[in-house]
């Protein structure tokens, strides 16, 4: 029994130093990229139809402010579509409904998209969209964000190769400061998105979109099948499966996605449990 127990206590202490060596070799990775010469920031110059994604399911507090945000982005109407992809079943709805209304009025392609059933949850809801879709480029955005208006001027033109499939963009915290909770939850979402992402796009390792605030080409999401509902991180699993078929990742440190991050207990277990099961689902 004491053999065990040593053994155990071994294979945990091989794997945590395992991990940091990974984690120290990306923080080299980091430094290193920051180290080279900044890209001089490219200005768009064309104009290709956009479709701006938002996947909604009973976001009754902050539904109207992110219709708002999105409806603010600086970008040709004729070329802008949104979807307001709505799987809820409270007073979500008609606060959908309102501001939709509103702005068909003001000019804006946007449309209440509503399903019969929630089919593949979030992933439904995209694939949904993804097929009725005019845009070439399709940008994403989870209800708890406020994307800025200049989102699109700015990651737009780092498609600038024909094997760029997505752009992730940084997050970044409107209430960062309102508790211990979220000053922890900024912390480490911090190291992820300022070490782990551009260390891996240094490296030449794979990245993965996080689910929001980034903007895919429609044709490698089509290339590689889809958004698919098998697993709970359908983000990651896509990202592994576009990049396996020999799509590249640009990851933007410099341009930020305002977001609020969960202010209780209950709903940050609910957020890691779904991280850590989705990943675990998608590893194999």
């Amino acid at each position: 029994m004491e053999w065990l127990i040593i053994s155990l206590y071994g294979i945990t202490l091989l794997i945590i130093c395992l991990f940091s060596l990974c984690q120290f070799n990306l923080s080299q990775h980091y430094l290193s990229a920051k180290k080279r010469k900044e890209e001089t920031a490219s200005v768009l110059t064309e104009f290709p139809p956009v479709t701006v994604q938002l996947p909604i399911y009973n976001e009754c507090y902050v539904v109207e402010r992110l219709i708002d945000s999105v409806c603010r982005l600086e970008y040709p109407r004729d070329k802008l579509e949104i979807q307001v992809l709505d799987d809820s079943t409270d007073e979500t709805v008609d606060l959908i409904k309102r501001k939709v209304n509103f702005y068909l009025t003001e000019g804006l392609d946007i449309k209440h998209i509503q399903r019969m059933s929630r089919t593949g949850f979030k992933a439904g809801a995209l694939q949904y969209g993804l097929e009725q879709a005019k845009g070439t480029y399709l940008a994403i955005f989870d209800a708890d964000f406020v994307p800025s208006p200049d989102f699109l001027l700015r990651t737009l033109p780092k498609f600038n190769h024909e094997n760029t499939g997505m752009v992730q963009t940084k997050w970044s915290y409107l209430n960062r400061d309102s508790g211990w909770l979220t000053k922890i939850q900024a912390f480490w979402l911090d190291a992820h998105f300022t070490v782990e992402q551009k260390g891996r796009e240094q490296a030449g390792s794979f990245l993965n979109f996080n689910g929001t605030a980034g903007i895919w080409r429609k044709s490698c999401i089509e290339d590689a099948g889809g958004w698919q509902h098998d697993t709970l991180t359908e983000d990651l699993d896509l990202s592994y499966r576009v990049q396996l078929r020999g799509w590249k990742f640009v990851y933007r440190e410099e341009i930020e996605s305002p977001a609020e991050l969960p202010v209780v207990i209950p709903a940050i277990r609910s957020q890691q449990y779904r991280w850590n099961k989705g990943a675990a689902e998608t590893a194999p």
